[in-house]
């Protein structure tokens, strides 16, 4: 018996349901060609970037060193000139939903050439966080482990390059950078979030890092660990409020461990301790502790339970 689908049928409908989408969104559903950037574009220019960034470890697996900088200079280029072309397209997708008039290819290439002057510094912040890891995990036998094996920096890469694309106003190509780690690691940091150098994630799977949290420098966290907004304001005609400051703020040399959930816009301060499990919706002062049991019980001075 031969196989038969209703192909025309099933297209016709399917045809229908994208322009009636689109009608309702106010777009024009025979604009051409594809307006959005292509995640698969983007995942091999990360790709490439990372071994822009570490060419001997992540880079080509027959690269010599005598030729590390012939191959960065010529992948560099490549990727620059691919990551150009997304950005025309995110902006061209904004404009067109602003009903905007932009000079595309002239702010494509000013951002393009801001993201590619601070790779240097991100490979610095990079080696920080790296360093951090190997220091903070007793079973790490070398910094090359780290960078080749461990999760929590695979999604440290991809939150540096895709917060320089936030900040410079590519919302959507840092939001499918960002996603790109999420689904290969479990770790979701949000492109918007501030982190400072040396930060560690050890194991990572379940850590969920909001666009508003300010993380401070050499603070480590481990697996399933969230840093989350208590609430969601709305205005007067009930749609949610973007934006606002909604997430933690950790300072230098905070730990948090495995299962802490952290809400809202409070502040753990410098060298305070989190444990494991703990639901924390308060401030806690530098250098205090908080423990499970103990995160019932009210707020907490110098590390010392009170009322």
């Amino acid at each position: 018996m031969t196989a038969t689908f209703d192909i025309g049928g099933i297209t016709a409908a399917l045809h229908d349901a994208r322009h009636q989408w689109r009608q309702a969104q106010s777009r024009n559903s025979e604009a051409g060609n594809r307006e959005f950037p292509s995640r698969d574009a983007l995942s091999s220019i990360i790709d490439c970037l990372k071994g822009v960034l570490f060419p001997m470890r992540l880079g080509p697996p027959d690269l010599r060193q005598e030729s590390e900088d012939f191959h960065v200079a010529h992948a560099l280029d490549a990727a620059l000139h691919a990551l150009l072309h997304q950005v025309r397209r995110e902006l061209r997708y904004n404009a067109n939903l602003r009903s905007e008039s932009l000079p595309v290819d002239e702010a494509a290439l000013s951002a393009v050439r801001a993201f590619a002057a601070a790779l240097p510094q991100i490979r610095t912040l990079l080696d920080s966080d790296v360093l951090a890891a190997y220091q903070g995990d007793p079973a790490a036998r070398s910094v090359d482990e780290v960078l080749l094996c461990y999760p929590g920096v695979l999604a440290m890469i991809h939150y540096r390059l895709a917060h320089q694309l936030y900040t410079l106003d590519l919302p959507l190509l840092a939001r499918i950078v960002s996603e790109l780690a999420h689904s290969a690691t479990g770790i979701d940091i949000h492109p918007g979030a501030r982190i400072g150098a040396g930060f560690f994630i050890d194991h990572g799977t379940g850590v969920v890092i909001g666009e508003t949290a300010v993380i401070g420098a050499r603070v480590r966290v481990y697996q399933a660990v969230t840093l989350g907004a208590k609430r969601f304001p709305t205005d007067a005609e009930g749609n949610l409020q973007k934006g606002l400051p909604r997430h933690p703020v950790v300072e230098d040399d905070v730990v948090i461990y495995a299962g802490a959930t952290i809400l809202g816009r409070i502040t753990l301060g410098k060298g305070a301790v989190i444990g494991g499990n703990v639901w924390l919706t308060h401030d806690v002062p530098a250098g205090g502790r908080v423990a499970q049991a103990e995160s019932r019980e009210g707020a907490f001075a110098n590390g010392i339970g009170g009322s």
